[in-house]
């Protein structure tokens, strides 16, 4: 049984994943939201202005009334803004089962900061809502994520062909990782 908590303040070396706030609309656009190469296998389009980001950001705040958000900002503490984004973008209340996205600026790829940060994220959602399962899945012209998802003890568990309609227009495979809560594996 899930014991929902909604979006709570999580804390790692790098990191602080908290809520969005208002004030997060600039370093959102800026940082990574504008930028086509981060958003080129992500299901939103970039950015085209600012006004774009602080819509999105006005219903990510909204959502936060419901326990069953939980979208992250993920804030670099010695930056003290937030680099990118993760989040809870499905969720099976039945069988407790979740699948998990994110997006980070470019800048700050290749440094371990979003395996950091999915660590964090998978671990709350084991230890303190309950889930039984955890699941991503990237397009498969982007292995880099999929190596975020191993790194995070995930398994490969196929490929959904065709399952996503790239910005290009062409079909594109998905490849679906998963985990099961270690506490509450039943082999």
């Amino acid at each position: 049984m899930l014991t929902h908590k909604g979006t709570q303040t999580i804390y790692t070396d790098r990191l602080i994943l908290r809520k969005f706030r208002h004030e997060d609309a600039e370093p959102m656009f800026y940082n990574w939201a504008s930028d086509s190469d981060v958003c080129r296998y992500i299901t939103w389009p970039a950015h085209e202005d600012i006004e774009v980001t602080k819509s999105v950001i006005e219903k990510v705040i909204g959502g936060y009334e419901a326990e069953t958000t939980y979208n992250w900002a993920m804030e670099l503490k010695k930056l003290g803004e937030p680099i990118g984004s993760i989040s809870v973008v499905m969720i099976g209340e039945n069988s407790g089962w979740c699948e998990i996205g994110y997006c980070m600026g470019k800048k700050y790829w290749n440094k371990g900061i979003m395996s950091e940060a999915l660590s964090a994220v998978m671990d709350f959602l084991f230890n303190k809502v309950g889930f039984h399962r955890i699941q991503a899945r990237h397009d498969t012209d982007n292995p880099a994520s999929g190596k975020v998802m191993q790194k995070c003890g995930m398994q490969f568990e196929g490929i959904m062909k065709e399952a996503t309609l790239q910005k290009s227009g062409r079909h594109g495979d998905l490849a679906m990782y998963g985990i099961i809560n270690p506490a509450g594996r039943q082999d």
